[in-house]
């Protein structure tokens, strides 16, 4: 079988140089701006966690890992259920991360708490069940080395 690769390129531009570079820990900001696809995607307005010194009001990389964890266990789980006839018809989630500052700091596990409505007359158990399968396919959870655990709540309409 033939190992397939992908490459993923972004850009990551500190934009924090308030006109004393690093001089100092408080003396610079944390802003940067993710972008890829040469511009050909909207810009994404990163920080560090308020924490240590980021803007509240811009993205951190904790919470786009959680977002990337969510996002990737999300896409699987809606193409399990279009091979398996369960018809999704909302799907939501409000992940949550752990990391703990230590001397290196690290994540110790991600909670995804997807609530998910499918029709009437589609399966529930089956529904809850892909949830385990996308987590076995998630390249992002896969990629982890700490626990992402899933708590699927279905309903059906």
């Amino acid at each position: 079988m033939k190992r397939v690769q992908h490459h993923y390129a972004v850009n990551v531009e500190w934009t924090g140089n308030t006109g004393e570079g690093t001089s100092s820990y408080r003396t610079y900001s944390r802003d940067h701006i993710i972008s890829a696809g040469g511009g050909d995607k909207a810009a994404i307005a990163g920080s560090a966690d308020p924490a240590f010194l980021g803007d509240p009001t811009r993205w951190n990389p904790e919470e786009l890992l959680v977002a990337a964890t969510s996002a990737c266990h999300k896409l699987w789980y809606l193409h399990l259920c279009a091979d398996a006839g369960i018809v999704v018809q909302s799907y939501t989630d409000t992940p949550e991360g752990t990391m703990v500052e230590e001397p290196e700091g690290r994540f110790t596990q991600i909670q995804l708490k997807p609530c998910v409505t499918i029709r009437a007359q589609d399966d529930a158990e089956l529904a809850r069940s892909l949830h385990h399968k996308a987590h076995q396919y998630c390249f992002i959870a896969n990629s982890l080395n700490f626990p992402v655990l899933c708590e699927p709540e279905i309903k059906q309409a």
